[in-house]
């Protein structure tokens, strides 16, 4: 018995299969991509309107950096609260706040606590005998967490 050889002009080349698109087959994978491309979307508009909402609050901690007198700190932090997003009763209000309803204004927004007397420092220092060394890079200090902060209602 002789075995069958194949002979070389007989081979045959294999055939390549067909490609495969790296578009998804199926819908869902598209709707979770434009899901996704959404989600992205509407993540960096609110990104820059809270960005764009607090030009103020990036301001005013400038010019606290570079602030030479420590007198023009009331006038600061009242521009800031005017400037703050508030409900039109209290946006009308902020002007005319002084004393307690000041100190209860700044209590009220601030994101950490406040000195029972940060309104009487402040007033302090626009009205009356200037402070104590001592007291001007904590009383800045304490303005510019305020500043950094306060919150408002949303």
């Amino acid at each position: 018995m002789t075995a069958h050889v194949p002979s070389i002009e007989q081979l045959q080349e294999l055939s390549l299969p067909a490609p495969v698109s790296y578009w998804p087959q199926t819908w869902g994978w598209g709707v979770l991509l434009g899901l996704l491309v959404l989600g992205l979307l509407v993540w960096g508009v609110r990104r820059w309107l809270r960005w764009r909402r607090n030009a103020y609050r990036r301001e005013a901690l400038a010019q606290l950096e570079h602030i030479s007198d420590l007198r023009e700190l009331p006038a600061l932090l009242k521009r800031v609260a005017l400037s703050m997003p508030l409900p039109p009763q209290e946006h009308q209000r902020v002007p005319a706040l002084r004393g307690a309803e000041w100190q209860a204004f700044l209590q009220r927004h601030a994101g950490a606590p406040v000195p029972e007397d940060f309104s009487q420092q402040l007033a302090q220092l626009a009205y009356g005998p200037p402070l104590l060394a001592v007291q001007h890079p904590q009383l800045l200090a304490q303005c510019k967490a305020w500043v950094e902060q306060h919150h408002v209602a949303a």
